[in-house]
């Protein structure tokens, strides 16, 4: 048991973003499934900590419960509820790990998330319909991971997975095809707190896309939040007595564009070998060919 744990623990710490994600959130649904468990042997039902760390919809609740626009997007009840929210996050998240980094994910996965509860609430206290239920609260991850689904799909529309029984399908339509039933289920009294979340997370992965095909990258600041926050467990560093000058990280945008005219050169290069053969090709062209196949 305690190889199997160690071996959970290496995989977490090289695993990628993406890979970490998924952890905290089945760890966090065992952790509380073995809690309950306790609870209940023991007859302690003063404390229910699922509904102390999901969202209230009643907002002065709310502001005793500051913790809960974050703490509620990593917690989940059943066990469909996360398996289908975790194959999502993994799925569209790999796609996502191909044009972005880590830690463009990580960032809006907790925007959508953020987005999805602040719609909640808003929704819960002005319409109608939501502001006639009794007030309750909000759990899990599917506002986070359409945010992802919707920036992976809107920034790169063609990408297609093979779907059972279907096929290839664009992954554009699988986004739009799952926002449509969020919206027709917004009437429905049976979950009607996520599907609202899932409008407020798909509009947001929907906005990153789009400002980021024009050149804004709206994570940027969250990314920053969130270094500073996990800087502040880090142990402290003396710092050097020597000046060092260290070079500035690349955005994903200068990364994309670097990337992108990188392999305009390549194809530019094969172009070549195949009028004139690998004679044809400078000797600069052979090391650029050559870097490119290591690669």
């Amino acid at each position: 048991m305690a190889d199997f744990i160690e071996r959970l623990k290496l995989r977490y710490k090289r695993g990628n973003v993406l890979t970490r994600l998924i952890f905290i959130n089945l760890s966090v649904f065992i952790l509380l499934k073995i809690v309950s468990v306790i609870f209940t042997l023991f007859n302690i039902y003063a404390i229910d900590l699922i509904t102390l760390l999901g969202i209230p919809s009643h907002i002065p609740l709310l502001l005793h419960r500051i913790w809960t626009p974050i703490t509620y997007m990593f917690v989940h009840e059943g066990f469909l509820h996360i398996l289908f929210n975790m194959l999502w996050l993994y799925w569209f998240g790999q796609i996502f790990m191909q044009y972005f980094t880590g830690r463009t994910l990580g960032s809006l996965y907790v925007l959508g998330g953020l987005a999805g509860a602040m719609l909640y609430v808003i929704a819960f206290n002005t319409i109608p319909y939501y502001t006639g239920m009794e007030r309750g609260w909000m759990i899990g991850a599917s506002a986070a991971v359409m945010a992802i689904v919707m920036g992976a799909a809107f920034y790169r529309p063609d990408v297609q997975l093979n779907l059972l029984f279907l096929g290839p399908i664009k992954i554009v339509y699988i986004a739009i095809f799952a926002f449509i039933l969020d919206f027709l289920s917004l009437g429905n009294p049976m979950n009607p707190g996520g599907h609202v979340a899932h409008i407020g997370g798909a509009l947001l992965g929907y906005f990153f896309a789009i400002q980021y095909k024009k050149g804004r990258d709206i994570t940027g600041w969250m990314g920053r939040a969130i270094d500073w926050f996990f800087g502040l467990f880090k142990p402290r560093m003396k710092r050097p007595k020597m000046k060092v000058k260290h070079a500035r990280q690349q955005t994903d945008w200068e990364y994309n564009q670097r990337k992108h005219s990188e392999q305009e050169e390549i194809d530019a290069i094969l172009d070549k070998l195949k009028q004139t053969g690998y004679s044809g090709l400078s000797s600069e062209e052979k090391k650029k060919l050559f870097d490119a196949i290591k690669k």
